[in-house]
């Protein structure tokens, strides 16, 4: 049995971490805040984009570029978005889990797919296990702005341009609320969710020519919904975060009062033990 003062130090370092999971936990929450901000800041741009791009392709007549027709899919690519670091409770297992199942179900050798990895935690995960990764990107912010991940965007679309795969999809974290978190495949490429009859056409007049709008308005949209993904991750991860801190303040608290009832306890026996020594003596000597 541990003795008063080893339970006591116990005590006392149970104390100094519930501090400070308390302290992240709100550092967690405010980040949480500031990227749920970015999210709904964003979705007025995305919405318009995509009005745009759907009223160009849609609208005009004859009409056809790459990235909005499907090829025979010889090998597929998957977008996977991770954290810089651990602590965020399932946030990068699930996502991860969700993208392995997914491989096996669908490929039967790495040549058939191809991986980029946004996330430390996410690529060092998928090089141990042997994936196919062609590009990975570390050191991304936590309240990320689209210049942090121009480059894998513009080199995502340009591979899917000149055939390195034909298909590309992207794994995230989808923020619902603080406390839920659904892990979300989106496909990218190619641009063939447009629906003429579920979206409302604009009629736009400009220069020059559809197919040298769609050239320049195309990339940017793919890139902009890969971007969308980043932000609405991000927003997911803190909210993890921010559980995980609470889950394990909770628990230090509950720790804390087993760890007190336990000193209270031992302390009375020890008092108990003394009264007893001290009466057995008394009675020795009378």
């Amino acid at each position: 049995m541990a003795s008063l003062r080893d339970i006591k130090a116990r005590i006392e370092s149970t104390k100094k971490t519930s501090q400070i999971t308390k302290a992240m936990q709100m550092v967690y929450s405010a980040k949480m805040n500031r990227a749920v901000i970015n999210v709904k800041a964003f979705i007025p741009y995305m919405s318009k984009m995509e009005e745009v791009t759907h009223s160009v392709a849609l609208g005009s007549s004859g009409v056809s570029h790459p990235m909005l027709q499907t090829r025979p899919v010889k090998k597929t690519c998957y977008l996977v978005i991770t954290s810089e670091r651990g602590l965020a409770g399932a946030y990068n297992s699930n996502v991860l889990r969700k993208l392995n199942q997914t491989i096996k179900e669908r490929h039967q050798s790495k040549d058939e797919y191809a991986i980029i990895v946004i996330g430390r935690i996410g690529r060092d995960f998928l090089l141990k296990q042997g994936h196919n990764v062609i590009l990975d990107v570390v050191g991304i912010p936590d309240l990320p702005d689209f210049l942090d991940i121009r480059d894998v965007t513009s080199k995502a679309v340009g591979m899917f341009d000149d055939g390195t795969f034909d298909e590309l999809y992207v794994y995230y974290s989808h923020y619902v609320s603080a406390i839920q978190q659904d892990v979300v495949e989106k496909k990218v490429l190619p641009l063939t969710d447009m629906d003429a009859t579920n979206t409302t056409l604009t009629s736009y007049e400009f220069e020059p020519s559809a197919e040298e709008i769609l050239d320049v308005l195309l990339p940017q949209y793919a890139e902009s919904l890969l971007y969308g993904a980043l932000l609405d991750s991000k927003a997911s991860e803190h909210s993890a975060r921010m559980t995980a801190m609470k889950n394990s303040t909770d628990n230090a608290k509950e720790l804390i009062g087993d760890l007190s009832l336990q000193y209270n306890r031992a302390r009375q026996a020890a008092i108990t033990q003394e009264i007893t020594e001290i009466v057995g003596g008394a009675a020795a000597l009378e």
